[in-house]
This record gives C-alpha cells, sequence and structure tokens, in this order.
C-alpha cells in the first residue's frame, strides 16, 4: 500500500462508486454491502456519518460511523473493502481514521467505541483486536460484541 488512505463522507458525487463496491464471495454472511448501510444513514441521519474508505483518488471500501445516544457509545457499521482491494492493509488504515474521527466527538462526549464481528471473521477478528478492540461477553446470534476505550 503507498497511497494514503482517507475516509471522505458519501455524498451526491460518490454514491454510485458506494453502489459498485463488491465483497468477496462468502463474505456475504459477514457484512452487508453499502446499499443496505446507506438506507440505514438515511433513517439515522443525524446521528451517524457514511464514509467512502480511500486510497489515493480511488473509493475502495465503506464504512459508517453512528452515535447510540441511549448506550452512549460510538459504533462502526458495515466496514467493508472491495474485493479487488483487500489484503493490501486499506482495512486496518480506514478503522485508523475512523477512530481519528470519533476522537473529534462529532455528536457525542463518548470514549466508547463498539462493534460487532461474525464469529467466523477471523481475519476482521484480528484486525480489531490488533487496534485494542475486545470482547465484552455480548452476542447477537452469532455476532461477538467487541468495544475499545479511547484515551486521549
Amino acid at each position: 500500500m503507498t497511497e494514503a488512505v482517507t475516509l471522505r463522507p458519501i455524498d451526491e458525487s460518490n454514491f454510485l462508486d458506494a453502489f459498485r463496491l463488491e465483497l468477496a464471495p462468502g463474505q456475504e454472511q459477514y457484512v452487508s454491502g453499502p446499499i443496505r448501510s446507506l438506507a440505514q444513514a438515511y433513517v439515522y441521519r443525524e446521528q451517524c456519518q457514511p464514509f467512502g474508505i480511500y486510497a489515493g483518488e480511488r473509493m475502495v471500501g465503506y464504512v459508517m460511523v453512528i452515535y447510540d445516544y441511549d448506550i452512549p457509545e460510538y459504533d462502526i457499521w458495515h466496514m467493508m473493502i472491495d474485493r479487488a482491494h483487500q489484503g493490501r492493509g486499506y482495512g486496518k488504515k480506514a478503522l485508523e481514521r475512523c477512530l481519528e474521527y470519533i476522537r473529534t466527538k462529532p455528536f457525542g462526549g463518548s470514549n466508547r467505541v463498539a462493534l460487532t464481528c461474525h464469529e467466523g471473521n477471523c481475519a476482521a477478528l484480528g484486525l480489531y483486536a490488533s487496534l485494542g478492540f475486545l470482547p465484552i461477553g455480548q452476542r447477537d446470534d452469532e455476532e461477538i460484541e467487541l468495544a475499545l476505550e479511547l484515551t486521549t
């Protein structure tokens, strides 16, 4: 990976690029694609931000950051890297960019960041662990909940 990885908000200029992102065969069981997530972003638009993950000028993935006011915590939803761009470190860099964004407290003051991951998605579980996410002992069917407390 030689190109800088950045997050850019999904808007009218790039949402079709997000729709074109594809999961690798078999990954549909682990994460839904951007179309479903963007529908959720519309519903929760006062408390979330969907992003395209860019390597240089090319969209290589998608992720959404949402704030849960009831808990309160930030959640990372639907992170995916396009099948043609996997295995290049983009996922880790994108997650680091998400944590940088969350540190700015765009929706609320919580330092807690949570996400869920399918128990069979060993690659993603390893990625999350490498950045300090730990299982908190809660599950939703085959999804394991992980959390991280941000430090300043």
